[in-house]
């Protein structure tokens, strides 16, 4: 049986997942570091002839124990699943994480879901892994708990690069400052995000650049400015610029707007993703309507060049699509 499956619970696992390698962890950005994991994984599991999975969790924990959730995500579920099946994963299961599960017990983690339920042959994580009640299970209780029931366990370190760890954290700096070609070095793929395309306040297409207006999720902190971007809207891919911030209207929460070339077609309550290929200047505030539509014609044909000239960074970032 082949073909990627998404799961979001253990009860429902398909027979021919079972007894897989797993790789645990939140894996937000799927960035170089967590792909070094799941090329071991893959390895590991091809040698024993067994299938590849990732365990993760949605949302993240440090956004459950927050008073309310403040993370900038780089990948939200729908990412880290499209990421698993580009990287050459079997499946992954998004668990969903709240404070009831983090009351389980470590040992309950092991025995009843890894053992139990999906009857691992073996599991790798990051060397700073922790799951369970308290924090207690530890990389060195899993790895005991292993000997003790049959599954191996790899730990391995984050690739570096430099004299800093390949880090999520790294990576949205790097995006909170406009960094683009350094945070998608370090993802080893454009970055990019989803979302549902809203009504906006119509002020682009009053100007000539009419907009699809996705809602950034909370804690996004994506420098405010503008960008080349690609976007996949069902299975076609567009070019076009998009702007984040909005100095000359109101700027709370404003949406992401993406004004896509030579594009018009009516497509609110669809889904797009947009992926980040370079960023082109921050928020500027112009004296008036026209110095500001001929800064959006500046930006349009930078656009186009950055686009032209754009490559993939590397094999994920082919598969992925978005450029290329």
């Amino acid at each position: 049986m082949s073909g990627f499956t998404r799961l979001s619970g253990l009860a429902d696992l398909p027979p021919h997942l079972r007894g897989a390698y797993v790789a645990i962890g939140n894996f937000d950005g799927m960035h170089r570091g967590h792909q070094s994991i799941v090329a071991a994984l893959r390895a590991r599991a091809e040698k024993a002839g067994v299938p590849t999975l990732m365990l993760t969790f949605e949302p993240h924990p440090r956004d459950v124990f927050a008073p309310a959730p403040f993370m900038f995500r780089l990948t939200q579920g729908d990412a880290k699943a499209r990421l698993a099946e580009a990287l050459g994963l079997d499946g992954i299961i998004i668990l969903p994480f709240d404070h009831a599960f983090s009351q389980n017990e470590a040992e309950v983690f092991v025995e009843t879901m890894l053992v139990d339920q999906l009857g691992v042959r073996g599991v790798i994580i990051g060397s700073d892994f922790h799951f369970g009640r308290q924090r207690r299970g530890t990389p060195a209780f899993l790895r005991a708990a292993g000997e003790r029931l049959g599954f191996t366990v790899d730990t391995l370190d984050l690739m570096d690069e430099g004299d800093e760890v390949i880090s999520s954290s790294r990576i949205r700096a790097a995006l909170s400052e406009g960094a683009i070609a350094a945070a998608n070095r370090l993802l080893g793929y454009h970055w990019f995000f989803e979302g549902c395309v809203v009504k906006g306040d119509q002020r682009g297409r009053d100007l000539g650049y009419p907009t699809a207006n996705t809602m950034t999720p909370t804690g996004f902190q994506l420098a405010q400015g503008v960008y080349a971007v690609r976007a996949r809207l069902g299975e076609r891919l567009l070019d076009g610029v998009a702007a984040y911030g909005k100095p000359m209207f109101d700027n709370q929460r404003p949406p992401f707007e993406t004004h896509l070339f030579d594009f018009d077609e009516d497509i609110y309550g669809q889904t797009i993703a947009v992926a980040l290929v370079g960023h082109i200047r921050g928020q500027e505030v112009f004296s008036g309507l026209d110095e500001l539509i001929a800064a959006m014609d500046r930006d349009s044909r930078k656009a186009r060049e950055l686009i032209a000239g754009a490559k993939p960074i590397g094999a994920l970032d082919r598969k992925l699509g978005f450029v290329g």
